[in-house]
């Protein structure tokens, strides 16, 4: 098993872009903390100008990038027949995917300490809201990770992960509050305690859950077409 794990690891490290993707986390959040810190950057919204840390949505966005480390080390499995190779190196399936999260699960949560905390000290953030971070950066690569085994490809995640959050706020969000408030990322801004509407609003402890909800569809859902229908 060691090896198994070892090779996942060297797969994931050997991708330039999950490097390049952390590093872009560590600058922007950086950056935000610096804004909010600083109170020098005020955006307008519907209740007036407010100020950056006031906006969930946008300190939270950085995480749409980070989450490429967890969708790319899935994805990249459908270029270039790399998935069959790993299948004829590990016929079992299950392990193989095993190992896979577990190693994209770890290297998500060793990398999400460095990728947050700058930015987080900088603006004097909590130890709760540093967990609170960690475990939203955490759940939410868990989806990407499945949705690319999903999807079989790394940018269709990607773009649907970002791309999803705009679209709700600026579109249904207001319409069907009650619906939208359980997707990932509203459930993530309730976890975090910085929901971007109240009617959107669940309980810390509620977002969290159904965060843990949408991890378990995405890894179960993608666990079971890995050893069903892939080849």
């Amino acid at each position: 098993m060691t090896a198994l794990l070892t090779a996942e690891l060297t797969k994931i490290r050997s991708l330039p872009a999950v490097w390049i993707a952390w590093a872009l986390t560590v600058v922007s959040n950086t950056v935000l903390g610096v804004a909010a810190a600083t109170d020098v950057v005020r955006v307008a919204s519907a209740a007036g100008e407010v100020t950056v840390g006031q906006l969930g949505t946008l300190m939270l966005a950085p995480v749409y990038v980070f989450i490429a480390i967890a969708v790319l080390a899935a994805g990249t499995e459908y270029r270039g027949g790399q998935l069959r190779v790993s299948l004829t190196a590990v016929p079992d399936r299950s392990r193989w995917f095993g190992a896979k999260l577990a190693v994209s699960a770890a290297v998500a949560l060793a990398a999400a300490v460095p990728a947050v905390l700058p930015g987080l000290l900088v603006r004097h953030g909590s130890a709760a809201e540093f967990g609170a971070l960690l475990t939203g950066y955490l759940l939410l690569s868990l989806v990407g990770f499945g949705f690319a085994f999903l999807a079989r490809a790394f940018v269709t995640p990607l773009v649907v992960l970002a791309v999803l959050p705009i679209l709700v706020s600026t579109t249904v969000g207001g319409l069907v509050p009650k619906a939208t408030r359980i997707l990932p990322h509203e459930a993530t801004l309730s976890l975090l305690g910085q929901p971007a509407d109240p009617a959107t609003a669940l309980g810390r402890g509620t977002g969290l859950l159904v965060l843990l909800g949408w991890a378990a569809l995405f890894v179960g859902g993608s666990w079971v077409l890995v050893v069903r229908r892939d080849t």
